[in-house]
């Protein structure tokens, strides 16, 4: 595919800095007319549906989320575990650090699924996503997230098949949750039926 259209970045001001940083970007369109446009950017992120193909389970966390309940959203999310990349740091590494932190499991294959703009109008994010197949060996710990950044994190276990119809009903609200549920789906049909 070829590209028809250009834009040019000339020039970026930082009007906050914090966890994230927003700046407002002025870029020159490929007709050459000049807009502003306003950037968030918090880095780069990973998520991870481990999924024991034995029992036909996957692991959700719960978490409240303010954004989505400043929205008007529910109060608690039910997802895949995620995080944000360290610098530099690898994205199977840190899918498996936040699934250690999260669900206490210990994942070893990551099955890759894509690298995804999150929401590309106005984020920098890219999610790398993976299923992971886990079994009763790898549950190291209860999970729950790091109390130091104040993670209060519910840990479900949930059947597939459940899993699957809740993805359906739109029950399950998360996108990155609900990609990775379809692209197992995809994969591995029989562990929902």
């Amino acid at each position: 595919m070829t590209a028809t259209m250009t834009a040019t970045i000339l020039d970026a001001r930082t009007v906050h800095e914090g966890w994230s940083s927003f700046r407002i970007v002025r870029v020159r369109l490929a007709d050459g007319s000049v807009v502003s446009r306003e950037v968030e950017d918090h880095g780069d992120a990973v998520a991870v549906l481990p999924y024991d193909p034995a029992r036909r389970v996957a692991l959700l966390v719960e978490q409240a989320r303010p954004a989505i309940l400043s929205a008007g959203g529910p109060p608690l999310l039910l997802e895949a575990p995620a995080g944000i990349l360290e610098d530099g740091e690898d994205p199977a590494a840190c899918a498996r650090r936040e699934a250690q932190e999260e669900t206490g499991v210990e994942l070893e294959a990551l099955e890759p699924v894509a690298a995804l703009w999150a929401s590309p109008g106005i984020s920098t994010e890219k999610i790398h996503m993976f299923l992971a197949p886990y079994g009763d060996g790898q549950r190291t710990g209860a999970g729950g997230g790091l109390a130091g950044e104040h993670e209060q994190i519910v840990v479900h276990e949930v059947a597939l098949a459940d899993l699957a119809a809740r993805v359906d009903s739109g029950d399950i609200a998360d996108m990155k949750t609900a990609l990775l549920v379809a692209s197992l789906r995809l994969r591995r049909p029989e562990l929902f039926r």
